[in-house]
């Protein structure tokens, strides 16, 4: 079984910053195109940052300037600093990726159980 561990949340006033890591645990072999998702009280779930297809990253267009997508393969590990954040932020944020693991061949679609980020003053 692999799974993915999201941590980092937390209640932040508007201007501040939090940095949230996702790691992949579990009988992991690669994790392909790991991204960060989130989703707001009564909204759909929108993707904030990921990589795609390897190096190239995609934004969405609310938080460019301001969160930045990084990852650790070392330590099968992704993470989003997030800069300057506002009210509109809020939400519960998830990790996914797709995921080689041991005796499988295709990988796996993965998402994590997901962390709170509040933004309020």
């Amino acid at each position: 079984q692999v799974r993915l561990t999201e941590s980092g949340g937390d209640l932040v006033q508007p201007g501040g910053s939090l940095r949230l890591a996702c790691v992949a645990s579990g009988s992991v072999i690669a994790v392909f195109n790991p991204g960060w998702y989130r989703q707001a009280p009564g909204e759909q779930r929108e993707m904030v940052a990921a990589y795609q297809n390897g190096p190239t990253i995609e934004y969405a267009e609310s938080v460019k300037g301001r969160f930045t997508i990084s990852r650790d393969d070392s330590a099968n590990t992704v993470y989003l600093q997030m800069n300057n954040l506002q009210p509109e932020d809020t939400g519960v944020y998830y990790c996914n990726a797709l995921i080689k693991k041991r005796g499988k061949f295709d990988p796996v679609n993965v998402w994590g159980q997901g962390t709170q980020v509040t933004v309020s003053s």
